[in-house]
C-alpha cells in the first residue's frame, strides 16, 4: 500500500456508490499492449496507460487504445528520476514527452506518472505549469519483480483491494499472463474498473 498524504499526487479516485478501482499500466508501448488490450477488451475493462514517449511512434495501437476507451498519459521521455534533475530539466522532459504524445494522438494528456514514483516540489510545479496531474497508486503489483512468481501478481492487488484504489501494473509478460484471472478475482470481490 502507498499511503501518501501528498494533495498533490492523486493515488486514488473518489468513491461512487458502486465499488471500483482503476488498472494502470507503465512503460509501455510495449510488445505486450496488444494481448493486454484484448484482455480488457474481452473483460470490457477500462484502463489507464502510462507511457514513455520516447517508445512512442505513430505506428504504435494508439488509436486503438482510445478507441477502446483508455486512457494514455505520460511516464516522462526516457524513464529518468526526476529527483536527479533540476526544474528546468524535468520541465523539458516533461514538455517533450506531451508534445509527442499530443502530437500523434491529436488527443489532450492530463495524467503525468513520476518514472520510480520518484518526485519532488519541482516535479510538482513542472506538472502543474503543463497542467499536468501527477498520479502515483494505492496498491503495487509488484509485478516488476514477479517474472518467475506470476501468481503473486494477483495476491499483492487482492490482498490490499480498497474502493477508489488506483492499481500499479506494467505492461510485462508476467502481468499479461495473469491479467484475466486478476480481473475475475476483483470482479469476485464486487469491484467495477474506472480511469482516471
Amino acid at each position: 500500500m502507498y499511503d501518501s498524504k501528498d494533495s498533490n499526487v492523486l493515488t486514488s479516485i473518489k468513491s461512487s456508490p458502486q465499488k471500483s478501482v482503476v488498472l494502470t499500466f507503465d512503460d509501455g508501448p510495449s510488445s505486450v499492449l496488444l494481448p493486454i488490450l484484448d484482455v480488457l477488451k474481452n473483460e470490457n475493462i477500462p484502463a489507464t496507460f502510462f507511457w514513455q514517449s520516447r517508445l512512442m511512434y505513430e505506428s504504435r495501437p494508439w488509436k486503438r487504445v482510445l478507441e477502446e476507451g483508455h486512457q494514455i498519459g505520460t511516464h516522462s521521455t526516457k524513464h529518468l528520476n526526476m529527483t536527479k534533475l533540476s526544474f528546468e530539466e524535468q520541465y523539458k522532459d516533461l514538455e517533450q514527452s506531451v508534445a509527442k504524445i499530443e502530437g500523434i494522438t491529436g488527443t489532450k494528456v492530463v495524467f503525468f506518472r513520476p518514472p520510480f514514483g520518484q518526485y519532488n516540489d519541482h516535479t510538482i510545479s513542472a506538472a502543474h505549469a503543463l497542467g499536468l496531474i501527477p498520479v502515483l497508486w494505492r496498491i503495487a503489483s509488484m509485478d516488476w519483480e514477479l517474472e518467475d512468481n506470476p501468481e503473486q501478481i494477483i495476491s499483492h492487488v487482492i490482498n490490499h483491494l480498497e474502493d477508489g484504489a488506483i492499481i500499479l501494473l506494467h505492461e510485462l509478460h508476467q502481468t499479461l499472463e495473469v491479467l484475466p484471472i486478476l480481473i475475475k478475482e476483483i470482479k469476485h470481490l464486487g469491484y467495477q474498473f474506472s480511469t482516471l
